[in-house]
């Protein structure tokens, strides 16, 4: 081989080099994308193969090199426009020769599921609970679960509802920015495969509970638009582990869970529409009511719980005539419909049958059935988020604001909180390609809410001079409004009725999402330690989730959170308005938001009088 001139070894060098940096984004384009095994493998190998290539190529003409690398880019292209994060079912039970449970009578049918490897907690995952609400089910109120033959599997979770796919590349980029950097993981981590046919719950039963044991019942978030129960931060074996039978639910989502027609309502024995995720809500806590027993639980001692939309939805179950009777304590983190105008979840029969209409024109459909026969995979393409509940006169005959009024709540005793920074995510990802809150455009934006009260609003804060403050006071404002304010007059309204009331705020910074909107999750279920980014919390974030597990446990338990060892927590009133601090404190504190309520509540009344 002869000697290379100084013109080929810089292009060797400077190749080299390349290549070298080539091969860190490949494999960081490949961690974000979530591929497949083969698909990594194969990418690799292709893109070594390139390397090389390139080095054997070094006398070639130009033209024949810039081919190759011409075949390279569009081998890149057609892998990152076809790569489609994995989906299987996934066991609820991690390992191999698990020991199967006994088996389990239930409505519909015997059921079978699987112990954990140190046969401490029962898992029965993928219960039905109602029938699939396919074909002409579609948009109807949940109907009893069809019987089956023989024993059910029930070691594997079942189909997560239909609902948009999310953008994987963008939620990899989001997830290193909650990180602050960037950790490989190569390995896939699939989602369940979605369906239309979704209406099941998963128990998680301690093996040694005896009869009449705790139940926890949990409703998970997601906008009322995505989510699924095998979400990693609400795994219930810890929680079991602690001595309660804990339910994981999932309903319908989206358009196929809260669409409104008129032509819905007429075909309904119960003249109701635009709450089906709400009824599926409701026949799975009856479902509990009727069921649990056969697994120890104990139906006289249920406690409702959920985050963000779950939280909505439990407001709602605690309004709703058709759950009085099967719980008696509720737990709502982060979100709430009890208030006169809710700034989310929630909308007008008007509003929800006018999206209903525009639905039916996007798809060029003059009729139901034409609605109906679409297939689920055109229709959850729809640009309308159906994320909202409404009057429907039958599962809500008024708003939940007006039956916790009228004293007609279903719950006694309420545990609720917020987060201290609920809002940061949803505006970081709102501006995450244009201008942050700052200086020169918050008030704006503040005026395309409050209107004429901003005025009135930033009076409240002293002069703010810097882009940092003005960030700051912007994410603290629609923090109160649609998170924090709603938890205080859903407190408020409790109390009221002689509720028994328990009030948080979750300060406690982490390596992840910290103190964002849905942080507190994993500690509150004990899930620090199994949650797939565990790294990045260390011992003081798993002593401060024994602390609030132990509190959650205790109230589900007794409908008092308090127990050895524990700061006390004591219970709230809107005189002294203190809350429970959760964080590297944890302590009774002055409610940081209780300057912001009187002008919330003023807001709020004047947007219902309008």
């Amino acid at each position: 081989m002869k000697e290379l001139t100084k013109g080929q070894k810089a292009y060797l060098i400077t190749h080299c080099i390349l290549a070298a940096i080539g091969l860190v984004l490949l494999l960081f384009l490949l961690d974000i994308t979530n591929l497949r095994v083969f698909g990594v493998t194969l990418s690799i190998i292709c893109y070594l193969l390139f390397a090389i290539g390139m080095v054997f190529l070094i006398k070639k003409k130009w033209y024949i090199k810039v081919s190759l690398i011409l075949v390279m880019v569009i081998f890149v292209m057609l892998m990152f426009i076809t790569a489609t994060p994995l989906t299987q079912k996934l066991q609820a039970v991690s390992g191999d020769n698990l020991e199967k449970t006994a088996v389990v009578s239930v409505e519909g049918g015997q059921i079978q599921g699987v112990k954990t490897q140190d046969g401490e907690v029962e898992v029965y995952a993928g219960i039905p609970y109602a029938k699939a609400p396919v074909g002409e089910l579609r948009w109807k109120e949940p109907q009893d679960v069809e019987a089956w033959d023989g024993v059910r599997d029930c070691s594997y979770f079942e189909n997560r509802a239909m609902q948009a796919s999310t953008n994987f590349m963008m939620n990899s980029l989001q997830d290193i920015y909650l990180e602050g950097g960037w950790h490989i993981d190569l390995k896939s981590t699939p989602d369940l495969p979605m369906s239309e046919d979704c209406l099941y719950l998963n128990v998680y039963k301690p093996t040694n509970a005896t009869v009449n044991t705790p139940v926890l019942v949990y409703y998970h978030g997601g906008s009322l638009m995505s989510g699924t129960t095998a979400a990693t931060d609400i795994y219930g074996v810890e929680c079991a582990k602690q001595g309660v039978v804990f339910v994981t639910v999932a309903y319908r989502l989206g358009v196929f869970g809260y669409l409104a027609l008129d032509e819905l309502k007429a075909e309904s024995p119960n003249s109701t529409t635009g709450n089906y995720g709400l009824l599926d809500q409701v026949k799975a806590i009856k479902w509990v009511h009727d069921n649990i027993s056969k697994f120890n639980g104990d139906v006289d001692n249920v406690t409702i719980a959920g985050e963000s939309a779950g939280s909505s939805s439990v407001s709602a179950l605690c309004s709703t005539p058709l759950a009085k009777g099967y719980f008696k304590k509720a737990i709502g983190e982060s979100s709430s419909t009890v208030l006169q105008v809710p700034p989310h979840t929630f909308r007008t029969y008007e509003a929800a049958v006018k999206m209903g209409n525009d639905i039916k024109a996007e798809f060029n459909c003059q009729t139901l059935e034409e609605l109906r026969a679409l297939p689920a995979e055109e229709l959850i393409k729809t640009k309308y988020s159906n994320s909202a509940m409404t009057i429907d006169g039958y599962a809500l005959p008024k708003s939940p604001y007006e039956i916790y009024r009228d004293g007609e709540q279903n719950e006694e005793i309420l545990l609720n909180g917020v987060n201290a920074h609920e809002a940061d995510p949803f505006i970081f990802l709102e501006y995450l390609f244009g201008t942050q809150p700052n200086l020169s455009n918050y008030k704006e934006r503040l005026i395309s809410i409050f209107g004429d009260d901003t005025d009135a609003l930033l009076a409240l804060y002293p002069e703010i001079t810097t882009n940092k403050e003005a960030n700051r006071v912007f994410n603290e404002i629609i923090s109160a409004y649609w998170f924090v304010y709603p938890h205080q007059s859903w407190s408020t309204q409790a109390y009221s009725n002689t509720e028994t009331v328990y009030r948080y705020i979750f300060t406690k910074e982490n390596g992840y999402m910290g103190t964002w909107h849905s942080g507190e999750i994993i500690y509150a279920y004990g899930n620090v330690k199994n949650e797939r980014k565990s790294y990045r919390y260390d011992e003081s974030d798993l002593k401060l989730s024994n602390i609030m597990n132990s509190y959650f446990i205790n109230f589900v338990k007794t409908g008092n959170p308090n127990g050895e060892g524990l700061p006390t927590w004591e219970e709230w009133n809107p005189s002294a308005n203190k809350i429970l601090e959760l964080g590297s404190n944890v302590s009774m504190i002055d409610d940081p938001y209780v300057f912001l309520y009187e002008f919330m509540q003023n807001f709020d009344s004047k947007k219902a009088s309008n």
